[in-house]
């Protein structure tokens, strides 16, 4: 199970408590925020703003939170100016990580990831040394309860996406990056019913984590990240066996 795959299921089995559920509508009413300044407050418009509305809805955002974010992106509300910084790293084991964050304050997030890395025997790395090791995907979950492969398959050949793959619970069908509004509307007109959708990075090569020390400070280390305000995502190219999963539990 690769790095993404894996994680995201981790974290959808974790469920979602009231305050980490808080934290999680801040995350999206920056994105929307930001999105919404940038590129105008019309979704329609503005796919960057489409695509982080959908994610919050995703997570049960509700709709007041949203159409707030919104104004206050789009200058009806005051608020802090963010930007997007690819922060790159290495876990415990030599696992490469990105982190993808929303700051208004790069002095803050950059000692605040590095603090995180290092607790748990990892470094925050220079530009460029890892992110060569990943690429962009787009990515569509479906219940693997609601959906065989075969079924998912053919719907992917026909509308263009690249593949499907399990992931835990979930098949993850796969695609383009630069074709997720085109392969998301052809689902969409389908009713082809995808839980989430979002474009990420994908491991060029992944590690195959078989120490079981290493393994739970990368998890705990993801953990961290993702507790950390200014981090929106996270991605790192580690692989656990099936053996390891049940080991962790």
């Amino acid at each position: 199970m690769a790095g993404h795959s894996h994680w995201a299921g981790i974290r959808h089995k974790k469920g979602v408590n009231d305050a980490r559920r808080g934290k999680i509508f801040s995350k999206h009413a920056r994105l929307i925020t930001t999105a919404a300044r940038v590129g105008g407050p019309d979704p329609d418009q503005n796919l960057r703003l489409k695509y982080a509305i959908d994610k919050a809805k995703a997570d049960n955002m509700p709709k007041d939170n949203i159409e707030r974010a919104i104004k206050k992106g789009s200058g009806e509300a005051g608020g802090e100016h963010f930007e997007t910084v690819l922060y790159e790293g290495y876990l415990a084991g030599g696992v490469a990580v990105l982190i993808d964050s929303l700051t208004d304050n790069r002095a803050r997030t950059a000692p605040d990831l590095r603090r995180i890395l290092e607790h748990h025997g990892g470094n925050l790395a220079v530009t460029g040394s890892v992110s060569w090791m990943f690429e962009q995907k787009s990515v569509f979950r479906f219940k693997a309860k609601d959906y065989s492969e075969e079924s998912l398959l053919e719907i992917a050949a026909d509308i263009g996406a690249d593949d499907v793959r399990a992931a835990l619970e979930d098949w993850e069908m796969i695609g383009d990056s630069r074709r997720f509004a085109e392969v998301r509307d052809a689902l969409l007109k389908r009713k082809a019913a995808f839980h989430a959708a979002e474009i990420v990075y994908f491991p060029r090569n992944v590690l195959d984590v078989k120490d079981l020390e290493v393994a739970r400070s990368i998890l705990a280390t993801l953990d961290d990240l993702e507790n950390n305000d200014d981090v929106q995502n996270t991605f790192a190219n580690f692989e656990f066996s099936e053996e390891m999963l049940k080991s962790l539990g």
